[in-house]
């Protein structure tokens, strides 16, 4: 079995990225529209939430980057552990799966309250404080779980029907995939800790004050 560098190119593997990046563009077209599904009081103490938000974020010299990185950290390097050890696990490819629509679920949910609540404005807090992070954040989980599928296939298809094939070059291929997200999504964490906050406060102060009176008009 080739396992160089464990293909994970878009040539070898179109209909992998294909289906997991459906499942991210799927879940995050029903989070968006999940939006819209909230109650009046559901909508109304989320907004108050996006409002202390943008008042926290206007003052970075209030925020705690170190923390803000760990927590970020923290969050992505569970997620790639958990889609690392489904994948290892071999029946547990669908909960990868489910993760994968699961960010897509949570990533349009983010953005669809913002946008909703803010209007075009929501657009350049969407731009500061969710894209930049999640166009690397996105990709390797991506990634990760393409390579967890790749290793299940390989162990139920290898291991288990043919009784050949060696195990362990596929599994230290797999976790240095894992590894290798784990230093994209540490980058991500550090963006948002350090730098969001500072396109934030550029942004803050114009939908902060298009925010309330959003709000108003909307309640």
């Amino acid at each position: 079995m080739n396992i160089r560098p464990w293909n994970l190119g878009a040539r070898d593997n179109l209909n992998l990225y294909v289906f997991v990046g459906v499942l991210v563009v799927v879940g995050a077209v029903f989070g968006a529209l999940l939006v819209n599904a909230l109650t009046l009081e559901q909508q109304q103490d989320l907004a108050g939430e996006l409002g202390r938000y943008l008042t926290s974020a206007g003052q970075p010299d209030k925020l705690h980057a170190g923390e803000a990185f760990r927590d970020s950290f923290l969050l992505y390097a569970k997620w790639l552990a958990l889609i690392w050890l489904l994948g290892l696990s071999v029946i547990g490819l669908p909960v990868v799966l489910v993760l994968d629509f699961l960010k897509g679920v949570l990533l349009g949910f983010a953005v669809g309250l913002i946008v909703r609540h803010l209007a075009w404005k929501g657009v350049l807090v969407a731009l500061a404080a969710v894209a930049p992070q999640n166009l690397l954040v996105v990709p390797a989980f991506v990634m990760a779980s393409v390579s967890a599928a790749r290793f299940a296939s390989f162990v139920a298809r290898e291991r288990l029907f043919r009784k050949k094939g060696q195990l362990m070059p596929p599994f230290v291929a797999h976790t240095a995939v894992a590894a290798m997200m784990l230093a994209l999504v540490s980058c991500a964490a550090l963006f948002e800790a350090y730098v969001s906050p500072l396109l934030l406060e550029r942004v803050s102060g114009i939908a902060a004050q298009a925010e309330w009176s959003a709000i108003f008009a909307r309640f």
